[in-house]
């Protein structure tokens, strides 16, 4: 069974927001990260009550995905309700992407455009796919990744947790090898930061709290 060695988290409103939208949970082997939308606060609102679906989670016997895909919908009807009893959170939501660590194998959770990533033998992998505009007119070979990088309404999700009653959550398992580096992140950093040098970072850094502290600087 794998354990893990290490875990850090690290937040920052950084230079083009006046307000932090991003919420995280870390309690081995269960982790969190959402970033959220709305006005008036709402989308912190949302993506701390997302978090808070895993904090409350306390069986994992159950299996992985379904755990993950149990605590998402959770929040989902969490958030969906509040909005809807209070006018000033209408239409808030916000995005998920969880990971569960049993054994040797590693599942996450998916909502949005927040992503997963392994760092792996000097590589780095995106795990999950992104619920964007961008990224469903990437697959429908309308844009390069490069045009999509740079595209007008890149930061159009096209799934969320809390605007509608129910959602889709994506869920995958992937088996874990001694020495992988996962990374969970919002937009608020691979909006900022290419693959390339995400990965320049993770290479060249021994300590996960030092790549942290690159990565958002």
């Amino acid at each position: 069974m794998l354990q893990i060695a290490e875990a850090v988290q690290l937040t920052d409103t950084g230079r083009q927001r006046e307000a932090n939208e991003d919420s995280y949970f870390s309690r081995a082997p269960l982790f969190a990260v959402a970033d959220g939308m709305g006005g008036a606060q709402a989308g912190e609102v949302a993506s701390r009550m997302a978090v808070e679906a895993f904090e409350r989670v306390d069986e994992v016997s159950a299996p992985p995905e379904e755990v993950l895909r149990h605590a998402a919908e959770e929040a989902n009807r969490e958030i969906f309700e509040l909005a809807h009893r209070d006018a000033s959170r209408s239409g808030m939501g916000t995005t998920l992407t969880a990971a569960l660590l049993h054994g040797d194998e590693i599942s996450f959770g998916h909502v949005g455009d927040s992503r997963a990533y392994v760092f792996r033998e000097g590589k780095l992998k995106q795990i999950t796919n992104d619920h964007s505009l961008v990224e469903e007119l990437r697959r429908q070979g309308k844009l390069t990744r490069d045009q999509a990088a740079e595209h007008p309404q890149r930061s159009v999700i096209t799934r969320a947790l809390g605007p509608e009653p129910a959602v889709d959550v994506d869920t995958m398992t992937f088996s874990a090898r001694p020495g992988d580096v996962f990374l969970l992140c919002s937009d608020g950093l691979t909006g900022m930061v290419p693959n390339e040098q995400i990965l320049e970072v993770i290479s060249l850094t021994q300590e996960p709290s030092e790549a942290c502290e690159l990565l958002i600087a």
